[in-house]
């Protein structure tokens, strides 16, 4: 597979600080995007050096630290951008991550990869964080637009809207893949070389998992609603 130079990364820069100064003109948030960014590679520096040490060591503590870490920072970020921060709604958004997304992840770890050893880091961790990333996204779009529609409408027509809505994006990515697009991982198998018929059988299992994960996340949350 093709190596990165260091120093070729940082004509990545280039549109970043396009992109920066209009949102800085735009939204007078003149931070943000610039925060966003070195928040981004500081994380993802750190997550290098721990899965070296995580493939190396293959240690299940520190396996599952990391799932725990991605379910916790996720729950904090979907509270983030709702008007609700209570304890209880943070501990009802990590709950529906949880539940949604590791019932999907342990159903592709024992039921559909025939792995040699089942949780096997080089697995958990890449799929993990697609699914619990796509949880977080889900239930962001739902929690926001249900507490803005659950002000002009009763709790069963709010939480269609909401639902529906939060689905978009996982429709969508359906409707347009391989005619519109070739997603991440299809596209990182076939450059490291991996037949492309078999990088079509792992994006399949993907879109599957995310547009699952994301539904039956966004199903727990918005039922735990109306009991609450």
């Amino acid at each position: 597979m093709q190596t990165i130079a260091l120093q070729n990364l940082l004509y990545m820069l280039l549109p970043l600080i396009i992109v920066g100064y209009v949102y800085y003109r735009w939204t007078d948030n003149k931070q943000e995007i610039l925060l966003a960014t070195i928040r981004m590679s500081m994380q993802l520096i750190a997550v290098g050096y721990v899965l070296t040490s995580l493939f190396s060591n293959n240690s299940p503590w520190l396996l599952a630290f990391l799932v725990c870490m991605m379910i916790g920072v996720s729950s904090l970020i979907v509270r983030r951008n709702i008007a609700n921060k209570s304890l209880k709604t943070y501990v009802t958004i990590l709950m529906a991550i949880f539940v949604g997304g590791t019932a999907n992840l342990l159903l592709v770890l024992f039921c559909v990869l025939d792995l040699e050893t089942l949780l096997a880091p080089r697995f958990v961790i890449p799929l993990a964080g697609m699914i619990y990333a796509n949880a977080m996204n889900a239930i962001s779009l739902c929690a926001e637009r249900f507490e803005k529609e659950s002000l002009h409408h009763d709790y069963t027509k709010a939480r269609a809207i909401a639902f529906k809505a939060s689905m978009i994006p996982q429709i969508n990515q359906f409707l347009a893949v391989g005619f519109v697009s070739l997603p991440g991982m299809m596209t990182g198998q076939i450059l490291s070389g991996v037949d492309p018929l078999i990088a079509v059988r792992y994006q399949i299992v993907v879109m599957a998992m995310i547009l699952s994960s994301g539904a039956m996340s966004n199903m727990i949350y918005l039922t735990s609603l109306k009991k609450g």
